[in-house]
């Protein structure tokens, strides 16, 4: 993901006003491979700016979306996930127990439906989510 500095200016250009709370949501997410939930964002935010809303995370975060600078994945563990890796192309593994989320790198390219099942339906993208437990949560149901 591109640095505060760099989304900074991209907001500018779009004529979007930058404000502290929006420059601390784009800080938060530049290292993070963590796929945040909206509501995590919020509470790290809130840590530096306890009246940052909700609502200007998920305005934020919609703003990034429509700029191409992160995806909203719903991965269908109850929040909508912030994927800044929007670089590469990936798929993602997903712990059923404690919702950790990461990237993978899987090549598709040679994924095909059969003709019977995309008749009358075009093909424009491959989602894979590979769902198990991680190795911490296998570890603590063992102990």
């Amino acid at each position: 993901m591109k640095t505060v500095e760099d989304l900074t200016e991209r907001f500018r250009e779009r004529g979007l006003r930058v404000t502290p709370q929006r420059q601390a949501i784009f800080g938060l997410l530049h290292a993070d491979a963590s796929h945040p939930t909206v509501e995590t964002l919020h509470e790290r935010a809130r840590s530096s700016m306890p009246t940052i809303s909700l609502k200007t995370v998920y305005q934020t975060v919609h703003d990034l979306e429509a700029m191409g600078e992160v995806e909203l994945i719903h991965l269908g563990t109850g929040s909508v996930r912030v994927d800044p890796n929007v670089e590469h192309a990936h798929h993602h593994l997903i712990c059923t127990v404690c919702g950790n989320v990461r990237d993978v790198l899987v090549d598709v390219r040679d994924l095909r439906l059969p003709a019977r099942d995309r008749r009358g339906f075009t093909v424009a993208d491959v989602e894979v989510h590979f769902r198990g437990v991680c190795d911490d949560c296998a570890a603590r149901q063992l102990s």
